[in-house]
């Protein structure tokens, strides 16, 4: 996911504010503790994540993938008064730490997490949602953009995550890798979608950010 020079990596992040000691223990205890850490937000994105949401005061979030829940604490920080985030992750073995980082940040009357299958999910759950947060399995992207477009408003925002996929996005597609398959297939979507104007950010993994009109 390093796109960036290293110092020019280095210096960004000492001219970014810094995260909070609970999110620092969450990135520490992700790595330590968790498989597959680097699908963690991290600081970096943390804060690009908590900045957007603080733009835009967000009524409804919805987060599709809460991983260790670093991302849906982020978001969560720009809610507006009396705003929720509803946050859906697959994997079982992670709904108590999460539940513990949410407490112990006390958002427990701001983020809802849901566990179980997002497809299965998201029919279910009452929109309008003015941001979506999209980083679960990129097999699905597509169907979940469809899922959500038409639960929000005018000026909502999705934000979709790995879309450059460590540069495989611009590399010769092998036939089998259907995750780089998808991500081509969702980028394009997204782009030729005149539902939404949209820019792809070559931030971190990359990020599609999309606004409907």
């Amino acid at each position: 996911m390093e796109f960036l020079d290293r110092e020019i990596q280095a210096y960004s992040e000492d001219h970014t504010q810094a995260e909070s000691p609970l999110l620092r223990r969450v990135h520490r205890e992700t790595h330590v503790q968790v498989l597959r850490p680097r699908m963690l937000s991290g600081p970096m994105q943390g804060r690009l994540l908590s900045m957007l949401s603080h733009m835009q005061r967000p009524q409804r979030i919805l987060e599709i993938g809460t991983y260790t829940g670093y991302s849906a604490l982020c978001l969560a920080e720009g809610l507006a008064d009396g705003g929720k985030l509803i946050t859906l992750e697959v994997n079982n073995e992670l709904e108590s730490r999460v539940r513990g980082y949410i407490a112990e940040a006390g958002m427990e009357d701001r983020i809802e997490l849901q566990i179980g299958d997002a497809l299965e999910l998201i029919p279910a759950i009452d929109g309008p949602f003015d941001l979506v947060f999209l980083d679960a399995d990129k097999v699905n992207y597509g169907a979940y953009y469809d899922l959500v477009i038409e639960k929000m408003p005018a000026g909502g925002v999705i934000l979709a995550d790995n879309v450059l996929w460590t540069g495989k996005v611009v590399e010769p597609v092998d036939e089998k890798d259907k995750d780089t398959q998808a991500l081509l297939a969702f980028n394009k979507k997204v782009q030729e979608d005149s539902r939404v104007e949209n820019i792809l950010l070559p931030f971190r993994d990359g990020i599609m950010m999309a606004r409907k009109l």
